[in-house]
């Protein structure tokens, strides 16, 4: 598995419950939520560059 690095992520309290209760939905710990969620949005972001550009 690949080293993961720790940081500091300021949230506004109402977004993380949201995602609190997103994460305990889908059987998930909030911080692994989180990584899902940016992982799904970079792979999205990785998408729409390659239809750009054809």
């Amino acid at each position: 598995m690949a080293e993961k690095k720790a940081f500091v992520l300021r949230i506004n309290p109402d977004v993380l419950k949201e995602l609190e209760a997103w994460a305990a939905e889908e059987f998930r710990s909030t911080n692994g939520q989180i990584e899902y969620l940016m992982q799904q949005a970079l792979l999205a972001r990785k998408k729409g560059a390659k239809k750009k550009k054809e």
